[in-house]
């Protein structure tokens, strides 16, 4: 199998870019960029158009799928997730190709060749997913909590429903290293939701969604929802914030050692039981956590007992997005200074496209919970402003603040992370030295280059 560095890995997707970018390719340094992962690519082909009357079909887009899979099988041969490259073809065919290969300190771009967020400290975690629950003194389970009436519902509704042993249920609880509470021991006494129960018997899955509330997950599936259940990239983790308000029933967390995942909405939420409640929340409530969402869950009902006694209940409560004054957003849209914004309580910044003179960023100096500052291009009148924030943790500048920053010795020592935010025809080799520059000063291992060259014979 050809390798990632043989040419002829490479040939027929650069022939199918040469077609697409002949007169850019031909202008002097004229050059064409994408990246290719293991699941998904970001190549500038030209759609071909489907023939009047009929879609787009597969075959219609045939050449560019042989062509990337073949990239793809050498990422696999070669045990790397992702790929960047710039290639140069100039009318004779002698052609460049600038590989940009992937760095444990580095993430993958999304959906171009720059790279992003850059790991400065290995493991480093957000804020928030650092987060872990809080005791709550006197937290105890609902007064609606009722394990004989709940059982008698069950068997009810589920008269023939193939039950989990103690000892099915004990194993649960050694593989989770939690012990359950007695509303879901019974709710897996009457139903273990295992699909091999089921037979050729196609109602049977709707049945205990309607006795139960929801789709109850198979007792051996059972897990728990702690920070690792959702995946973050550092750029919009870092904008997040997890505050758990003092009137709050459930812990605004992205995970817990304490939340138990036993079935799903039906719409990928997932719905578990919390051991770890808020300041107003019950022991053993029942919450969702949105798919859509990183940060926090909601509450479902106070006791399965409740929920399985209301089955038909409306939508779960929401959950209050992390606002003003932890998160702030300056520009055209919404706050139009940083003074208006400053607050003891602000834990990310993001300056973005606005009208108007550069911002200072004085207001924020000495802010004792700032950790993230995210700069549109043109947005700091001085970027050595940002040496005065040492408690940040996440900085996301422009390469020519980055540049400032940089030659002026000034890059906080704080941060954990960071970022290039290189929009537009940003030259993808600089945007990567800049990268591989930042990176150096902690010691980390650069975004490895190499070149590939080859011919593809002249323009006919």
């Amino acid at each position: 199998m050809p390798s990632l560095h043989d040419f002829a890995t490479w040939e027929p997707l650069l022939r199918l870019l040469r077609t697409a970018h002949t007169e850019t390719l031909a202008a002097p340094g004229g050059n064409v960029a994408g990246s290719i992962g293991l699941g998904s690519w970001s190549v500038p082909v030209r759609q071909r158009r489907p023939r009047a009357g009929r879609a787009l079909l597969v075959s219609d887009m045939q050449e560019e799928f042989d062509a990337i899979e073949r990239v793809q099988n050498a990422l696999v041969e070669a045990e790397a997730a992702h790929v960047a490259f710039t290639v140069e073809i100039p009318p004779s065919g002698k052609t460049s190709l600038h590989l940009f290969e992937p760095s444990p300190a580095a993430d993958p771009g999304l959906g171009n060749v720059h790279p992003g967020a850059l790991l400065l400290v290995e493991g480093a975690l957000p804020e928030p997913w650092r987060r872990l629950p809080e005791a709550v003194p006197g937290a105890r389970p609902a007064p609606s909590v009722d394990p004989a009436l709940l059982e008698r519902t069950l068997r009810e509704r589920m008269p023939a429903a193939a039950g989990a042993t103690a000892a099915e249920i004990a194993a649960a609880e050694a593989r989770l290293g939690v012990a359950l509470p007695e509303e879901v021991k019974v709710l897996y006494r009457v139903c273990r939701a295992r699909w091999a129960d089921r037979g050729d018997d196609h109602e049977a899955a709707q049945r205990v969604f309607e006795a139960v509330g929801f789709e109850l997950g198979p007792l051996d599936d059972i897990s728990i929802a702690d920070r690792s259940c959702r995946p973050f990239r550092w750029e919009h983790a870092a904008m997040e914030a997890a505050v758990t308000e003092p009137d709050a029933a459930v812990q605004d967390l992205v995970g817990s050692p304490g939340w138990i995942v036993i079935g799903d909405t039906g719409g990928g939420d997932r719905v578990a039981v919390d051991l770890t409640p808020g300041p107003r929340g019950h022991v053993g409530q029942i919450i969702v956590l949105d798919h859509e969402k990183s940060v926090g869950a909601e509450l479902f009902a106070e006791s399965l007992t409740a929920l399985v006694q209301d089955p038909e209940r409306g939508r779960y409560s929401g959950r209050r997005r992390g606002g003003l004054p932890h998160v702030a957003w300056v520009n055209h849209a919404s706050g139009r200074s940083i003074e208006a914004v400053a607050h003891p309580e602000l834990e990310a910044l993001r300056l973005g496209v606005r009208d108007g003179e550069p911002f200072s960023l004085s207001p924020v100096a000495g802010l004792p919970r700032l950790r993230t500052l995210s700069c549109h291009p043109g947005t700091l009148a001085n970027p050595v402003e940002i040496a005065g924030l040492d408690g940040l943790e996440f900085l996301e500048l422009a390469p020519e603040d980055w540049r400032v920053l940089l030659d002026a010795g000034a890059v906080p020592r704080s941060l954990s992370a960071a970022a290039v935010q290189a929009y537009g025809a940003h030259d993808p080799c600089a945007i990567v030295a800049l990268a591989n520059e930042i990176l150096g000063l902690w010691d980390r291992p650069p975004i490895p280059e190499s070149f590939v060259h080859g011919d593809l014979g002249p323009l006919a």
